[in-house]
């Protein structure tokens, strides 16, 4: 029994001092927002016929499913050229300033509203990983994904060396600038009723703009540090549920699709793979795929070894080992699909949730090399300043140095 009170207690200490997986996090945080990006400039040429009012799916037609669905999406706030355009750049800048960590709380709330209004406006563009975007930008929301790797992070690590130097520190003046005006156009938005629908997206829009301001008037007014601990403590158990349920959303999608897979015929007789690879659709390399199609034995193998490591995968969490080998074979395998069936942006996506599983110490080590490789070529070595070093020990000091509930 004092064995199990003691893991109980531990598990909790853990749970809420440590917002946990600062790595796995910062990948997911700059795969998403890469992923978007380069999809977001792909299309840029077609973003029209995609999202806009040159599409197929008119304002009319997106008005009436939204109205019937309640979904959130800026864009038939208004059917003009002018502010699609506005809503295309405002989400190609927020996916750039949240994939550099900066203002991660507050970027990775207006990196959602973005995706959200584009993705809802023509749900019948998107693929499988649309529909994970889709769901891992909500989530990223609730996550401190700029404890490392991102221009937040550095900010906090120069202010910990001015204090401990003795010097005097400027007061945070962006963070308040841009709490008030996002406040200022988060309630004309809510008055002229065009955040009425689903209240998912409102309340987390309002829920984050509410804690940055308790956050705030506790760092300045609270005579003692107990609120702002308790404070840290809730940003840490946010922080770590919503990590857990990125890793069971990715273990869901793994074990639903695998388990689907078994019950089709395709599958079962070790034929299914060699379809889609003599579709012109998902041939942009036909000589390719021929090769690949031209072995049965290779196709029986990679077509038992793509459910095989589906089924499987969320079974191996609990062996490092075999499961470091899985991710590994899946991480190649959406490669290959990005490549060989033309779905660079699927295989992005997957990538990226994969990304939640990757040990700590070979995101250091990359890290490490990345930090050196940057600073050869930039001709200088700064030890003493290294952006990939862990955190230190979270002591919040300002509304943007810790997340509230969010990933504002």
């Amino acid at each position: 029994m004092n064995r199990f009170a003691l893991a109980v207690s531990t598990a909790i200490a853990r749970v809420t001092e440590t917002a946990l997986g600062p790595y796995q996090t910062a990948v997911i945080r700059i795969g998403f927002t890469a992923t978007w990006l380069l999809f977001l400039l792909r299309e840029f040429p077609h973003r029209q016929e995609l999202y806009g009012p040159d599409g197929p799916w008119d304002i009319d037609l997106a008005q009436q499913l939204i109205g019937t669905n309640g979904s959130f999406t800026a864009l038939i706030w208004s059917g003009g050229g002018i502010w699609f355009e506005t809503v295309y750049v405002f989400a190609g800048l927020t996916s750039v300033l949240l994939l550099l960590g900066w203002r991660t709380r507050t970027m990775s709330v207006l990196f959602m509203v973005g995706v959200l209004s584009l993705q809802n406006r023509s749900i019948f563009m998107g693929d499988g990983g649309d529909n994970v975007l889709h769901l891992m930008c909500v989530y990223l929301v609730f996550t401190r994904c700029g404890q490392v790797w991102s221009l937040d992070a550095r900010r906090a690590r120069r202010e910990r060396a001015a204090r401990a130097r003795g010097e005097r520190v400027a007061p945070d003046r962006v963070g308040p600038a841009l709490w008030s005006v996002l406040g200022f156009v988060l309630v004309a938005v809510t008055a002229a009723g065009r955040l009425d629908g689903d209240v998912t997206v409102p309340v987390i829009l309002w829920g984050v703009w509410l804690a940055l301001a308790v956050w705030w008037i506790v760092d300045r007014r609270a005579r003692t540090a107990q609120p702002r601990i308790l404070l840290d403590v809730i940003g840490n158990v946010v922080h770590n549920g919503a990590l857990l349920v990125i890793m069971a959303e990715a273990c869901l999608i793994y074990a639903t699709a695998g388990w689907y897979k078994i019950q089709g015929s395709r599958w079962q007789d070790g034929t299914a793979v060699y379809y889609p690879l003599h579709l012109d659709y998902f041939s942009p390399w036909p000589a390719l795929a021929d090769v690949l199609s031209s072995s049965g034995t290779m196709v029986m193998l990679i077509t038992y070894g793509t459910v095989i490591v589906q089924v499987a995968f969320p079974f191996t969490l609990f062996n490092r080992r075999v499961k470091n080998v899985l991710l590994a074979a899946m991480i190649t395998e959406h490669a290959v699909i990005a490549i060989v069936l033309g779905l660079p942006f699927f295989s992005l996506a997957m990538i990226a949730a994969d990304a939640v599983f990757l040990p700590t110490s070979f995101l250091r080590r990359l890290g490490e090399r990345a930090a050196r490789t940057r600073a050869r070529l930039a001709g200088l070595v700064r030890r003493d300043d290294d952006p990939m070093k862990p955190p230190a020990p979270r002591t919040p000091e300002n509304p943007e140095h810790a997340h509230v509930g969010s990933s504002a």
